[in-house]
């Protein structure tokens, strides 16, 4: 069955980095656009990255900070950010898109179950 399986979150200071993998099984991982979306408390969940096959779209806030990139061999999508904010705070979803623009939830097919990033001194 389809599978998107999140890692890399946990507890960082405010400047520092992380780097968000998600693993895919169950689809054909080369034919999907990949996103990164995220959903604070309180707060409806947002578009933050995605990539088709080799550039990458930002969320303004997270351009310049964040980087997305894929491994179509080992059926990977990876999300590097850097320069992290206590803004940035909030559980982090990997998801799947078939067609469509990589902006819209409704685009995408498959959904992780999400990782917690936590910004905080």
């Amino acid at each position: 069955q389809v599978q998107l399986v999140e890692s890399g979150g946990g507890l960082v200071q405010p400047g520092g980095s992380l780097r968000l993998s998600c693993a895919a099984s169950g689809f054909t991982f080369s034919g999907y656009a990949m996103g990164w979306f995220r959903q604070a408390p309180g707060k409806e969940r947002e578009f933050v990255a995605g990539i088709a096959w080799s550039n990458g779209q930002y969320l303004d806030s997270v351009k310049g900070r964040f980087t997305i990139s894929r491994d179509n061999a080992k059926k990977t999508v990876y999300l590097q950010m850097n320069s992290l904010k206590s803004e940035d705070t909030a559980i982090y979803y990997c998801a799947a898109s078939l067609r469509g623009s990589l902006t819209q939830r409704k685009n995408y097919n498959y959904w992780g179950q999400g990782t917690q990033v936590t910004v905080s001194s």
